[in-house]
Parts: C-alpha cells; structure tokens; sequence
C-alpha cells in the first residue's frame, strides 16, 4: 500500500512541479510528499554537512524522487560551485555506474573543461554570479556538478536508508541527462535513434565539424548542447555542399561587448547566415560539448512537422503530446502548437510505432521509473520511428489527461497500486 512507501521529494519549494505534484496528490487523497529543497541540500555540503544532519526522518521503504533543479538562480550557482575546477569533494571519489560502466569521477575534469573556449568559473566565483535573464552559464561546468550531485545523494541517501528507492536512479539521471552518453546506450540497446556524425577526432570547434560534415557527406544536421533541456542550445544547421552558405536555425541569442560573447535563451527562433555570427555559435556549442546528429525529415501534418513526448510510467505508456512546428524546432514554449494524437487524427499503427519505442527506451533503464520520451516519425508513406531525447523529468504536461487523470494525477494512482520496485 502506498502509506507503506513514503515520498521524499528533493526539488525547488513552490515552483510549478513540487506544486502540481503535491496538489494532484492531494486530489488523490495522498499523504503531501515531504520536500527537501535543492538550495537546502547543496548549501549543507557546502558548509561541510551531509543529507543525515538536514533529514530527520526514520522511514522505512522510502521513495526518493529527484525532479528538475531548474528555475532557481541559486540553485545553479550552487552546481556551478560544485563542478568548478577547483573544487575538490572532501566526501571522496565514488563513480556513479551503469550496468557495470563508469560513468563520472567526480574529482576528474571531463574533457570539456579542459578545452579552450569553455566558460569557466571558480568555486568562490561561480558563487557570487549576478543573474542575467536568459543567460547560459558554462553548461559543461554546470553539468559536472550534476552529476557531482547526483553521485552524492546516492552514496548518502544509501547510508542512511539502505533499503531506499528511487523514482529515477540517479545514475540513470545522469546518462538521460547528457544527450551523447543516451543515444549511444539506446543505440546500444537496439533502439532507433537519429545517426551521429562521424568523425575521426573529437568535433570541439565549427573547423572540426564543417571537416566531419563535408567527409560524411552530412550537410543538414541538429547541433545540440549535450546538456541542454527545453530547446537551449540546439541548432538546425544545413550548408550548401556546391556553395558553402550556412543556415542556422536556433534559439540561441548573441551578445557581443568588449571582445566578449555571451550566449542566451531568447525564447524565440533565430536564423544566422553570417559566417562569423555561425562560427562563434558553433565554436562555443562544441567546446562546451555538443550531440551532433543528422536532421532526420518528420512526418508533418498540415504542412506542420511534428513529433510527440510520450509519457511512461510503471512500464506503462500514459499521456501523448502532439507538438507541431513550421520549424525545425518543435519545442511548446517557443510557441508551437500543441496537440492530441487523437484530434489530429493519428492512425492507431502509427500511434503504437511511437509507444512501443517508448515503451522499449524505458526499458533501457531498469532501475528508473518514469520518463518523457520524444519520438519522431519519419517522412513518407512507411514512416520509422526513432527516439530523440529522454527527460527524466518529463512529467509536466499541460491540458492533457490520461484515463481522466492529470500525469502527475495518473503517477499517483500507478503508486497507490503498486509501489516503486526496482529490478
């Protein structure tokens, strides 16, 4: 019975998620989950702390749920300052591992820190950053004290509660969360996903990637930040192999002041066609460590290409989400629209195409719970499907329900009736 599991829920107090979550609970009649904030948690290690000096709590079978650590500045300073170069981790260096695979040491710099051109802070520096609106801030930094995160709160909640559970495994948090690391485990797996550019060294600058492009004879391919979320740093990028125009399609907006450039989420799509605006892009997505794969041609309707987010949960495929573009770019909040399978009238083999990869994605990862999977169709009278990113947060779906429930309605009555095992 659910009483018998409790919900720990590490997130950020009063945002949209920790509120939808503990309001569909509520509708359910459920006990409110306990919430542990992110700024708490990591300000504690900060000061030499750990989860036991902060959590009181004697439970059995606990449930920890991790969500999204977006939508608090102080918060992303905080993973700043852990994945800064000169931090070191008093706790020591424990791995977070997959299937048997090392996956991070924590006290390593990864790859791209060490190259010219990633944004870098100081631990004392990454602390006292002021916030600019939109503003990318060293997303490579960022990810290493994620992953950082991520390996500690598994040591430590272990410790404390050695029978606790997961929502997600935060060792399958970490690999849905870095683009390159999941679609080499998917493709591993047997599950489609779109061909990655090949490439004999690693592509760190637009000179490595345009040398790839031209070789593989790739000339439209999806640049993305391997870290990104919601649309940040992903660029549709196609070159005229006969002329060497470029086209960059992206969300991504440039500043330039005193021989410095700085990068943003502008919440709308641009188009570059100057070399140098393109170069600047590309060379900092790169150095910063970026997923490049070709742009595979969507089904479209409507004159609109589209792919979906399908939600799964307890190895069940739940609520469906059609998301229509004009763009190369599909993303809800860049203002696309939003629609239900059923309404655009989605044919029943294509919808189970699309459910089924889902479905098979999430086996790739035993030992988590639920997902959003984004799955595209492809173009053509025998369409393919094929997987094109796993959120382990991607419950949050507006106007859509499922059985008559919410997702976060429907997360809550798949735990009433069987609580989180793990395999």
């Amino acid at each position: 019975m659910l009483d018998e599991q409790p919900l720990l829920l590490i997130g950020n107090p009063g945002n949209r998620r920790t509120t939808g979550l503990q309001e569909a609970r509520k509708r359910m009649g459920m006990r409110p989950a306990i919430v542990l904030p992110y700024e708490k948690l990591l300000r504690t290690w900060r000061q030499g702390g750990t989860l036991a000096d902060i959590v009181k709590l004697n439970l059995q079978n606990l449930l920890i749920r991790i969500d999204a650590p977006g939508e608090d500045w102080n918060v992303e300073r905080e993973l700043l300052y852990l994945g800064a170069a000169d931090y070191h981790d008093a706790a020591g260096n424990t791995a977070l591992n997959l299937n048997g695979s090392t996956l991070f040491m924590p006290n390593d710099l990864s790859a791209e820190s060490q190259k010219v051109g990633s944004e870098m802070y100081s631990a004392e520096a990454a602390l006292t950053l002021e916030q600019q609106w939109g503003r990318i801030y060293a997303p490579a930094q960022w990810f290493r004290g994620w992953k950082k995160f991520l390996v500690r709160i598994g040591r430590e909640a272990r410790t404390v509660w050695p029978d606790v559970l997961f929502w997600n495994d935060p060792a399958e948090i970490a690999v849905m969360f870095d683009k390159r690391l999941c679609q080499l485990h998917l493709a591993q797996r047997g599950i489609q996903v779109p061909p990655i550019l090949p490439s004999s060294e690693p592509v760190d600058c637009w000179e490595i990637l345009r040398s790839a492009m031209n070789v593989s004879r790739m000339h439209r391919v999806f640049v993305k930040l391997a870290y990104g979320s919601a649309a940040s740093g992903i660029v549709a990028y196609q070159v005229n192999p006969r002329t060497g125009e470029e086209i960059a399609v992206t969300t991504v907006g440039m500043e330039t002041s005193q021989g410095r450039t700085v990068f943003y989420n502008e919440g709308k799509l641009r188009t570059y066609t100057r070399h140098t605006e393109i170069r600047t892009l590309m060379d900092w997505l790169c150095a910063e460590g970026a997923q490049i794969e070709r742009w595979m041609p969507k089904a479209a309707l409507h004159q609109r290409v589209y792919d979906i987010r399908q939600l799964i949960a307890a190895g069940e495929a739940g609520h469906s989400v059609m998301r229509l573009s004009r763009t190369p770019i599909t993303n809800l909040h860049l203002r696309n629209e939003r629609m239900l399978p059923a309404e655009a009238g989605l044919d029943e083999s294509r919808m189970s195409m699309i459910q089924q990869a889902a479905l098979d994605t999430m086996k790739a990862f035993p030992d988590s719970w639920s997902a959003g999977i984004d799955v595209m169709l492809t173009s053509g009278m025998n369409p393919r499907a094929y997987v094109l990113d796993v959120n382990p947060f991607g419950d949050l779906l507006y106007r859509v329900k499922h059985q008559e429930l919410t997702p976060y309605e429907w997360e809550m009555e798949l735990l009433r009736k069987e609580p989180v095992r793990h395999a």
